[in-house]
């Protein structure tokens, strides 16, 4: 498993890495604590939240951990980007119509929708969900309106019955604000966040992820046993290119500490595709076969927003010689979740996609506490551990070089 041999973690650095989501950071404090206690509880260990220390970030926590009767303190830190999130969330009804069609016109034109169907077909129905429920909306908002003119013009001029017009905007409006119910707006501007520069990093992220390779550089010169970085949904390709940033400038130092990657419920394949990202390609490329990190890929099945158990890297780009990551497995959530609990969840698809950040009540080798707080480093951990063997290894992809 690389160079995280055989290490006691007493120390550990976290950085979590979040998906496209406009909330707060301190939601992600929240959910540690609240499902931290709750896994504890099931697994019978004890862990706890304080205050965060000095130099662990504007967003972190410290945890006091006794696992398999093992004291381990960890400084969390959420590498935020949120305010960049909302910042591109910030569109007038007109405009996010003319970026729906620019971004369908993207994914569909160029081939790559297509392609990503070879895949799994929850994220990409996830994908066209916009698309058909934005189309919809307006077609009823359209109707809705003719029939005002109709009946207006019972009674009026008929060029009055103009009027009927004004209830588009109002209903779209309307519907926009509804969106926690609907999410359409939401996943239109995640994926057209993707897709603006068909797939490079918008100016403004690679920026934000040259200030994250700062805050990883200085925690590996850090008195700690292990550096983990943890990547949720699109998180987990920016923290790809964060740790690739860091090796090839040489700011890894060899030996301690222990290196690690953790992606969690990753969509890679929605940008990957796209014509344009030579970036990330070359990015997963090289990560894959560097033996200064550990790399394991947790995706589940049940996640209609992930895809789930595709090796990121295979099925992206041509499989580089020498590739030993990442070790692709299986949350399963059908398994590590009670029958009852599993009914409860199965039909909630975003909060599916967060329950590699949950408790489970029934924990296989994965659990998410044992390993960010636990006293084994990320390779430890894994060691010996098979990939699934339901993993989809083939390229895929049309654009699968890594440069121009």
């Amino acid at each position: 498993m690389g160079k995280n041999g055989q290490i006691s973690v007493k120390r550990r650095r976290v950085f979590y890495i979040p998906g496209y989501d406009p909330i707060h950071p301190r939601r992600y404090r929240e959910l540690y604590r609240k499902e931290g206690a709750a896994q504890a509880e099931i697994s019978g260990y004890d862990i706890a939240l304080a205050a965060k220390k000095p130099g662990s970030g504007p967003y972190g926590w410290h945890v006091n951990a006794a696992i398999d009767g093992t004291e381990t303190e960890v400084d969390v830190e959420v590498l935020f980007w949120s305010d960049i999130v909302r910042s591109s969330m910030e569109q007038s009804i007109f405009a996010t119509y003319m970026q729906l069609a620019r971004t369908a016109w993207i994914y569909i034109g160029s081939g790559s929708m297509a392609r990503l169907m070879r895949l799994r077909k929850g994220p990409v129905i996830a994908a066209l969900y916009p698309l058909f429920f934005m189309v919809g909306t307006l077609a009823l908002a359209l109707l809705l309106a003719w029939w005002i003119a109709k009946a207006v013009a019972l009674f009026l001029p008929a060029w009055m019955g103009l009027i009927g017009l004004a209830v588009v905007p109002a209903i779209l409006m309307w519907i926009r604000k509804k969106d926690n119910v609907f999410y359409a707006y939401y996943l239109l501007h995640d994926y057209a966040y993707q897709a603006a520069f068909k797939g490079t990093y918008h100016p403004e992220l690679e920026a934000r992820l040259a200030e994250f390779g700062e805050r990883v550089a200085a925690a590996l010169e850090d008195d700690v046993d292990e550096v983990l970085l943890v990547g949720h949904s699109c998180g987990a390709h920016l923290a790809v290119s964060i740790l690739s940033d860091l090796i090839r400038d040489g700011r890894v130092p060899e030996g301690r500490p222990a290196l690690s990657l953790l992606s969690l419920g990753q969509v890679v394949p929605m940008v990957t595709f796209l014509p344009e990202a030579y970036r990330l390609r070359s990015d997963l490329a090289f990560l894959s076969t560097r033996q200064e990190v550990t790399w394991v890929d947790v995706t589940a099945p049940g996640d209609g927003c992930a895809f789930a158990l595709c090796d990121p890297v295979s099925v992206s780009v041509k499989e580089p010689e020498g590739k030993r990551w990442p070790l692709v497995i299986s949350a399963a959530f059908t398994k590590t979740l009670s029958p009852e609990r599993w009914a409860e969840l199965r039909w909630r698809f975003f909060r599916l996609h967060f329950q590699y950040l949950c408790a489970f009540d029934r924990p296989g080798d994965y659990d998410y506490f044992r390993i960010t707080a636990g006293s084994q480093t990320l390779g430890e951990r894994f060691s010996g551990r098979s990939a699934s063997k339901s993993r989809i290894e083939k390229t895929v992809n049309k654009f699968s070089e890594l440069s121009p």
